[in-house]
């Protein structure tokens, strides 16, 4: 998840599928969502990673620290909370413990950072500081490729969806070796388990297909300088998918400067410069409450300027 505003649309089932959050700063409608997550996670066996930008840890203790945690030892289960601050050149992270009411434990773990702050087999996450008055992060979700399943040679070989595709798409993002054997297993009619054996290149030919990965890159909040143009043009470079914000009018391009947001016109062609093949801008200032197609037609009129 990207940003921590208003979770109210998002069902406690959607909510505890989330796993790592990246906020980019903790102005309220960035941050306000913090506590409605939390309060799902609460209770359960869960391990929740937050990111965010310097001085992160202070923010997400303030949170905390304005709760009564007494209740929390009779949870069986015990939930933890894992945040990271993102820093130029490095990244700090911090563990807390729902049944130890929150504190802090152990020592801040430091790591160098080049720029990825988090790292599957399947994909990375790419971060740059960027000025808002405040640093606030921009951010790169980018996939190494894809596995599409196809359901013909599933049925071509009798097997069944369970469980074992995602250990089966795993193996090939860990780029396990192709001639190693992969079991297959499937519970049929409720009770029998059944299994069969391939080797995981050949199962690979026959029911998947690998595409390349996609690029998705989020920006928001940010004025349009120098400085954050040749940083958000180096992140966003060749997205698949660019959402960044358009709070301005081009004709109020100094209202824009001095609450350090981006016009319209800027996030278009901020899009045309890093080359994304697509872009969808956002978090419009209220002032344009019934002006949104305008909003649009100003940045896609400059994306596709020439």
């Amino acid at each position: 998840m990207f940003d921590l505003g208003e979770l109210q649309s998002l069902s406690p089932r959607d909510l505890l599928k989330v796993t790592h959050v990246f906020v980019t700063h903790t102005h309220m409608d960035h941050f306000i969502g913090f506590d409605t997550l939390i309060r799902i996670f609460l209770g359960r066996e869960k391990e929740l990673h937050i990111f965010g930008p310097p001085d992160f840890f202070d923010h997400v203790e303030g949170k905390l620290a304005g709760y009564t945690w007494n209740l929390v030892n009779e949870y069986q289960n015990d939930f933890k909370l894992r945040v990271t601050e993102v820093h130029p050149d490095r990244t700090l992270t911090r563990k807390y413990i729902c049944k130890e009411c929150f504190s802090p434990r152990g020592p801040v773990k430091k790591e160098p950072s080049s720029g990825v702050i988090y790292s599957e087999p399947s994909f990375y996450v790419e971060a740059v500081l960027l000025d808002h008055r405040v640093p606030c992060l921009g951010l790169s979700i980018v996939e190494n490729f894809y596995v599409n399943i196809i359901k013909e040679g599933l049925r071509r070989l009798g097997l069944t969806v369970g469980p074992w595709i995602n250990q089966f798409k795993q193996a090939l993002y860990e780029k396990l070796a192709l001639d190693s054997e992969f079991p297959v297993s499937w519970e049929e009619k409720g009770t029998a388990i059944k299994e069969k054996r391939f080797i995981l290149g050949d199962l690979a030919e026959e029911i998947a297909r690998i595409s390349p990965g996609q690029k998705i890159t989020y920006i928001t909040d940010v004025i349009g300088s120098a400085e954050n143009y040749e940083k958000i043009i180096d992140l966003a470079k060749d997205s698949d998918q660019l959402f960044i914000e358009a709070a301005f009018m081009d004709s109020d391009r100094e209202t824009a400067r001095k609450k350090h947001h981006l016009t319209a016109g800027e996030a278009g062609e901020l899009a045309r410069e890093a080359g994304a093949k697509q872009v969808t801008v956002f978090h419009f200032s209220p002032r344009y409450s019934h002006m949104a197609m305008e909003l649009k037609k100003e940045a896609m009129d400059a994306f596709s300027d020439v």
